[in-house]
């Protein structure tokens, strides 16, 4: 384990999966493909988090797809376990340089897909592992980042294993 002098913010992510298919926007100070996702609020756990976000940030209703076996305990609630946790250094001119700790989640899409809202595409499994670039709101062709690019395939995989 490493310790950090940069503050820390817990954030959540459902990767979206509809058949073939994940979510992605270009995210402009990222400047990156990227799937719904933000900060844990109070009083919300990561999965509640993560479900706002996408409803929020694609209009989409999603449920979640455990990645995990909850073991049966009975006098508690239990949160379903992400299906990673990634540490990520992030800089903006508000909070300066800092890092999220974000709890990634696989959702799935009921219904047939929809089209992408605004700013949004669908990058199939075919996309993603052939590392196709999209164009960016600026007209910039882009290839999603290495953990969107393994963590999109590995979702699309999960979710259509599950229906």
């Amino acid at each position: 384990m490493t310790e950090t002098t940069v503050p820390r913010h817990f954030t959540a992510t459902g990767f979206v999966v509809n058949g073939d298919a994940t979510l992605l926007h270009w995210h402009r100070r990222v400047k990156a493909w990227l799937p719904p996702g933000g900060h844990v609020e109070l009083d919300e756990d990561p999965v509640q988090a993560a479900l706002r976000e996408v409803k929020e940030e694609t209009g989409f209703d999603v449920e979640l797809v455990p990645t995990q076996q909850v073991p049966e305990i009975s006098d508690l609630e239990q949160v379903p376990s992400p299906r990673t946790i990634l540490v990520e250094d992030v800089y903006d001119q508000k909070v300066g340089a800092h890092q999220h700790i974000d709890m990634i989640y696989f959702c799935l899409l009921t219904g047939p897909r929809p089209s992408a809202p605004d700013g949004w595409v669908w990058f199939t499994a075919e996309d993603l592992s052939s590392r196709r670039a999209a164009a960016n709101p600026d007209g910039i062709h882009e290839v999603p980042p290495e953990d969107v690019v393994t963590l999109g395939l590995e979702g699309i995989r999960r979710v259509n294993q599950r229906i």
